[in-house]
């Protein structure tokens, strides 16, 4: 049996919006705008990323490695929790080649705070920053994200053995 040289991974999140909250996505905190409900700070970006990865690596979900309503993970930086993932990573014998995200929200516009995600995953990741990519669309109001109910992201990421 050979052992693949490469790996994909695939990671899709969701969250509803929810007042009283920070909105945080990929670790970067956005002024004045409404958070999005979960356990952590609810990053959708870095959710979406983290899924990716352990999909890569056949390790299961987040929800799997992170369980909802476990109260250690309350309000926890989503960065945190994607230095434990890049740990099994890293474990594994792989390293990150590149990571492709894409945010899909109606609000509020994220073109602004885009280089900021890329540079806080990218540091995050220990990679350079060509190797992380954070696009945003919006759904031209179709569905529960067009009507401003709240955020999505996907990611995909090719891990490289080491």
């Amino acid at each position: 049996m050979t052992h693949p040289l490469m790996r994909i991974g695939s990671g899709y999140d969701v969250h509803a919006f929810a007042e009283g909250r920070t909105l945080v996505l990929g670790g970067v905190t956005i002024p004045e705008a409404t958070g999005l409900d979960g356990d952590s700070d609810a990053d959708a970006v870095t959710h979406a990323l983290m899924d990716a990865l352990l999909g890569a690596l056949a390790l299961g979900d987040l929800g799997t490695h992170f369980p909802p309503g476990d109260i250690r993970f309350k309000g926890a930086s989503s960065l945190v929790l994607l230095d434990t993932v890049m740990a099994l990573v890293i474990e594994a014998g792989w390293s990150l080649g590149n990571a492709d995200m894409t945010i899909i929200a109606q609000q509020p516009r994220l073109k602004a705070w885009i280089p900021r995600m890329r540079e806080a995953l990218a540091a995050r990741l220990g990679v350079d920053l060509e190797a992380v990519s954070v696009k945003a669309t919006t759904p031209d109001h179709l569905g529960a994200i067009g009507r401003a109910e709240g955020i999505a992201a996907q990611a995909v990421v090719l891990l490289i053995r080491n």
